[in-house]
């Protein structure tokens, strides 16, 4: 999968702006990987179709109001004038055209970006398994055999598969200069690919609200050389201790990232992440299931709710 790059004066002298303004990676017009910066090309793009139609209006709407004006006896008086075929032309033509554009540029553009593509890269594609909670983010390395709280690492130049749920409400994750949005849902399985063309750390967040944690549920996503990602994986495996049936429905609490590592007693990984060496079974698909089973899910068992009880969770869990 392969995107269009515009490089423009006007996209230069932005980007320039903002590199001065702000030294994190948190939009897609500092763009970290190809889905940014077609999604920037996107919309220089669409600021360019627009003008067409904005910048005249802003020039002759002065231009009128002098020429016009109260005390212009010079200015043509013609009080039987009903139309102009140019004007009509000019007035309905141009933004059926822009539309007509616009419209085919999106179309292809959504088909080009779309989030289940995995994107073009030399290196083998890494799996990491997304679950949104209140008010942090687990991140679940199937193929590795690790997990970690706000903290997702990954090779650069490598795509990166995420299969998002959430065992909580609607959330909706975004790596601004990664990637666009994406729902993900209780019981439902959403996949979004990304892809870094070099080592940086990147903001990532959940846009859709839900309760009082939410301005605290953001993660870092973090580019690697693959050298630096290998030695990440065995940091993680020595320093983390294992995420158990028990340990995620304590995990899976009303909480933010600081206040899940304070009750888990400090877990391994960094002051602003948590680390896990291991994870215990299928806890992903454990957790797609619980919704998808046909039977209510209990206040008891259903993080986030009022009620809510890690003891009846953890064992739910190990039935």
């Amino acid at each position: 999968m392969t995107f269009r790059k515009v490089r423009t004066p006007s996209a230069i002298v932005i980007n320039l702006a903002l590199a001065a303004c702000s030294s994190s990676r948190d939009t897609f017009l500092i763009p970290g990987g190809p889905v940014a910066a077609a999604q920037r090309a996107e919309f220089f793009h669409i600021i360019g179709w627009t003008m067409i139609a904005i910048l005249p209006v802003f020039v002759l709407v002065p231009l009128l109001l002098w020429r016009y004006r109260y005390r212009n006896e010079k200015a043509r008086y013609t009080p039987d004038w009903e139309r102009s075929s140019i004007l009509e032309i000019l007035m309905w033509g141009v933004p059926l055209i822009i539309v007509a554009v616009l419209s085919v540029q999106l179309y292809c553009t959504t088909h080009e970006l779309d989030p289940t593509k995995t994107l073009a890269s030399d290196n083998p594609p890494l799996r990491v398994q997304v679950v949104g909670l209140d008010w942090k983010w687990l991140f679940i390395y199937p193929d590795l055999g690790i997990a970690t709280v706000n903290q997702l690492a990954f090779p650069e130049n490598t795509s990166v598969a995420l299969d998002l749920t959430t065992d909580t409400v609607m959330q909706s994750l975004l790596i601004s200069s990664l990637a666009g949005q994406i729902y993900a849902m209780p019981g439902m399985r959403t996949r979004l690919h990304i892809l870094a063309e070099a080592p940086g750390v990147f903001e990532g967040e959940n846009t859709q609200f839900n309760g009082t944690g939410f301005p605290a549920q953001k993660f870092q996503a973090i580019a690697m050389t693959q050298q630096a990602f290998d030695a990440w994986i065995r940091s993680v495996k020595a320093d983390g201790a294992p995420l158990t049936a028990e340990g995620y429905a304590r995990l899976a609490q009303a909480s933010t990232g600081d206040e899940a590592r304070a009750e888990m007693g400090g877990a391994g990984g960094p002051v602003d992440a948590i680390h896990f060496s291991s994870v215990e079974g299928d806890l992903f698909g454990a957790i797609l299931r619980r919704y998808t089973s046909g039977a209510a899910v209990p206040p008891a068992g259903q993080p986030g709710a009022v009620g809510y009880d890690p003891n009846a969770r953890a064992g739910e869990q190990t039935q």
